[in-house]
Order: structure tokens, then sequence, then C-alpha cells
């Protein structure tokens, strides 16, 4: 398919028929279609999506998504190295929300060698995933109102999400690809003072949503530019496979913090909030409303996380297993025995018994899911990824048809998908 807009015109069979009305009269009552490149390269498709439009006038009348423009080929990536080694390319998976990654797929790993963090350590990775999630959904929000026009709220949510790049930043020495999870733990524990940080963040953050609110949910123009627009039914979301605030907008209670919990997630109280008609309106609040939610967990937290903000008791916050998490360095200086666990995990990496495995977690976009086929060894013989959003995408050809073309703007900021984990 080239570039550039193609006109086309769909011959009938009665044209060549003697009995049929003239080519001027076909054209008339048909009507030219139009077949439309929207993307890869386009603001409104939030990375390199390419949807192929056929229109007839302004109304869409099929819609094929066409994928592929980022492949990178993650998952064999993953068969060729040890466990430890892929941890920094799920950082590019969905690059909005890398430490939420990081801890997915850590989980699966661990699943596989039945291993279990220390309360601590659980606390923490709590406090990484709402934080990734509560980020991912600024940037969502705010890209979602600037696509339809709204430039003050993409102002404000940018400026809190700076926010949780500063909190990264201390916590990982990096502020997008943090690369923070260990199978069995973390790089280290939270700086001093870095628990403050979160709590003064979890206060600004909540004026920052309110204010988005008072902006858009009445919002005349919000309001018609996504109110019955874009309506998945329940079934439809559920048959072609939609999770997170996508799912949830159409009216299915589903959410893996709930259904399957991990961490710590049984211990704190939230809510999962969910839609009654399914439209962009809808998914536009159900995440409105989960960003609340994440506060509330992150609050429960601070509380309750094991040792206080500054760990004087010295609680652990990785498994104590030098086979499996590498030893302090100050014992690898010293200990030969230490010293060998450290040559063995870092040429070899950790030895993973044979089985498979899935795991799935509740990420900002929806249910990131890990399938590993282990025969053993340091390294995964196959490793698949189940990416949100490249389920989410699937039902883009049926849901487009009888759309306007600016409907689809709308439609795919209500989706707050990314092209990084579609791809993989």
């Amino acid at each position: 398919m080239a570039d550039v807009q193609e006109i086309r015109f769909h011959e009938s069979a009665a044209r060549t028929s003697a009995s049929g009305p003239a080519p001027d009269d076909l054209r008339e009552i048909e009507g030219e279609k139009m077949v439309l490149n929207m993307g890869p390269s386009h603001p409104s498709t939030h990375g390199v999506l390419r949807v192929v439009l056929e229109l007839d006038g302004e109304t869409i009348t099929r819609a094929d998504p066409d994928i592929g423009f980022l492949h990178r080929g993650d998952e064999k990536i993953a068969e060729n190295m040890t466990y430890n080694q892929f941890v920094p390319y799920t950082d590019r998976l969905d690059y909005l929300a890398p430490l939420a990654n990081n801890v997915a797929y850590a989980l699966a790993v661990e699943k596989l060698m039945g291993l279990s963090l220390p309360p601590r350590g659980q606390y923490i990775r709590v406090i990484c995933c709402e934080l990734a999630r509560i980020s991912s959904h600024l940037l969502g929000l705010g890209a979602f109102a600037m696509d339809i026009g709204a430039l003050t709220v993409f102002l404000h949510t940018f400026t809190e999400r700076e926010k949780i790049y500063n909190l990264a930043e201390r916590l990982t020495g990096a502020r997008f690809t943090t690369s923070y999870t260990r199978v069995g733990g973390q790089t280290r524990d939270l700086p001093s003072g870095w628990l403050e940080g979160v709590r003064q963040f979890c206060d600004e953050v909540t004026v920052a949503i309110d204010e988005a609110d008072k902006l858009l949910t009445r919002n005349r123009i919000w309001v018609d530019r996504t109110k019955d627009v874009g309506v998945i039914s329940a079934a439809d979301a559920i048959d072609f496979g939609l999770t997170g605030p996508n799912l949830r907008g159409s009216g299915v209670s589903y959410d893996v913090r709930k259904a399957r919990p991990y961490l710590v997630y049984d211990q704190l109280e939230f809510e999962v909030p969910v839609g009654s008609v399914g439209d962009c309106y809808d998914r536009y609040l159900v995440r409105m409303e989960e960003m609340r939610q994440s506060v509330k967990i992150l609050r429960q937290c601070l509380t309750r996380i094991p040792g206080g903000a500054d760990n004087p008791g010295k609680e652990k916050i990785n498994v104590d297993d030098a086979k499996v998490f590498l030893p302090p360095k100050e014992k690898v200086l010293t200990g030969m025995e230490e010293l060998i666990h450290q040559f063995l995990l870092v040429t070899q990496g950790v030895n993973a018994p044979a089985g498979e495995v899935y795991f799935g977690a509740e990420n900002p976009k929806g249910e990131l899911g890990f399938y590993i086929l282990s025969r053993g060894g340091g390294t995964p013989y196959r490793l698949k990824i189940r990416a949100p959003s490249f389920a989410n995408l699937s039902i883009l050809a049926h849901l487009l048809p009888g759309h306007m073309i600016s409907d689809v703007t709308a439609i795919l900021g209500s989706f707050d998908f990314v092209m990084g984990e579609c791809d993989r």
C-alpha cells in the first residue's frame, strides 16, 4: 500500500451487466471509497502504529491496523541471555512503566524457581508498580486530552510525571530505563528520605488529578468528543482479549491484583473502578479513578512497610540465597565461597529448574504476562510475552467501521496503548 492517499472504486458485477445501471449511476449509489493511511508517523497514533482506513466520505467502512514497525525480537533475545540479563529489555516493553515491567518479569522467573521475597521487598515492589501506574496514566491522560485539543491538561499531567521521574532517579539511578528489579529482589534498598518524597508526591498529585477532573469531566467539548464514541460491549471486550482499563471500562470487573493477588495486594484495600457503557468517556473515567486508587495503595504501603522509612531494623529486601542473588560486595572481597557464587551468577545466571510457568501482572495497560519454558540452567528455552497493548489493538478492525475520521483520534487516545510492547 502506498504511503500517499489512494482513490479506488469498488465495482460490482452489476456494472458489467447489460441490465445494470450505468457507471455514473453506480458511482452515485455506492460513492467513492478512499484509502487513507493513518500513521505510522502520526501524532495521534502514539507511536509507530499504521491504520489503513477505507473511507466513504468521512465515514470509516473498513480499518486494518498494521503493526511491526518497532519489532525488536525481545522474545528471542531472552532465549539467548541469562534471566537477569534480560531485565533491561523489559524496560523497553511498555517504556512508560519500566518499573512495573521489571517486577512482572521478575515475578515470573521467581514463580518458576519457587521464590518469595521478604515483606519489605514486596512492599517496595508494590510502591514501584503503583508509581508506574500513575505515571503511565498521567501520560495517557495528557496525550489523550491533547489529541482532542485540551493542551492545559497535558501541562498539568507532565508536571506531576516529572516528579515520579525524580523519585525513580533517586531510587534506581535512572529516570526512564530503570532496570531496578532482579530475580530474587532489588538492586538496592530505599534511599534515606525517599518514602517521604513519595508521601509528598501523593499529596500533590491528588490536587493535579482533581484539576484535570475539573477541566475535562464536564467540559462540553470533551463530553461530545468521547461520550457514546467507540462503544465496546462487555462481550466484545472479553472476546477480543482486552484487559486493564479498556476491559473495565466496558463494565467487566477484572483486575489481576484482585483476581490472582500477588506480592501484598491481598493485604491492601482498594477498589476496582468499572464503566457502564464502554465508550471513550468511560475509559477516561476508569483511568482517573485508578490513579486515585493507586494513591490510596501508596499511602497504605508508606504506613505498613516493614522497617519504616529508613529501615533502621535492617529488614531484608532480597531472598537470602547466594545462589540466587548476588552476595554483598564486602563478602565477595573477603570470602572464597561468596566469590564463587558471584562468579557463577554473573557468568551462568541463576540455575532455574526445568518446567513451564505463566505469570500475569496488572500493568497500567492491562495484563502483562510472561510464559517461560525452562529446561534447566541459566537461560529460558522459550519465553513468550503477553503484551496488553497488542491484544487491546486487535479490536480496532471491529470497532472503527461506522465512526468518523475525527473519532479515530479519540478512540486511539482512550485505548492508551504503547507500541514498544505491542511489537515486542
